[in-house]
């Protein structure tokens, strides 16, 4: 492989990788819109990707309400918290996490569990765990910040 084909390799690459980012934002905005909150800014020096698996933002909302919020989403389910929850991107991905662990709890000790109640909440545990683990990997966070 020469040089030149591993220059373009790379900026494939970053192009395929930029496209994820736009297209999680423009989900991350659908999601939001759904929950009734408009969002009018985006804090893109906190926001933190690992593309194709996750996208993690600081949003702030013009309504109903002036907020600021964290949104995840990716290859998890969307969701989101007001900024007041986490300091920054790392506390907010241990946030989810813990967040995500509990519901899941909550779902697998429910009486009335059904089979889809309980892949959902096998899935929050996996991706719980996954997103714990990335809070703990401080190369992670060197290589963002």
């Amino acid at each position: 492989m020469s040089e030149q084909s591993g220059t373009v390799d790379a900026a494939t690459q970053e192009a395929q990788r930029t496209q994820w980012v736009r297209e999680q934002f423009q989900k991350a905005n659908r999601f939001l819109a759904e929950k009734g909150i408009v969002p009018a800014k985006v804090f893109t020096e906190e926001c933190r990707y690992l593309a194709p698996l996750v996208a993690l933002w600081k949003l702030e909302s013009s309504m109903p309400s002036k907020k600021t919020y964290w949104v995840i989403g990716g290859e998890l389910p969307a969701d989101f918290v007001e900024v007041s929850a986490a300091k920054d991107a790392r506390d907010a991905m241990r946030h989810f996490s813990l967040t995500w662990q509990m519901k899941a709890e909550s779902l697998l000790q429910s009486r009335s569990l059904d089979a889809t109640q309980e892949k959902f909440a096998r899935l929050l545990i996996s991706r719980a765990e996954s997103l714990y683990q990335l809070h703990s990997d401080d190369n992670f966070w060197q290589q963002q910040g």
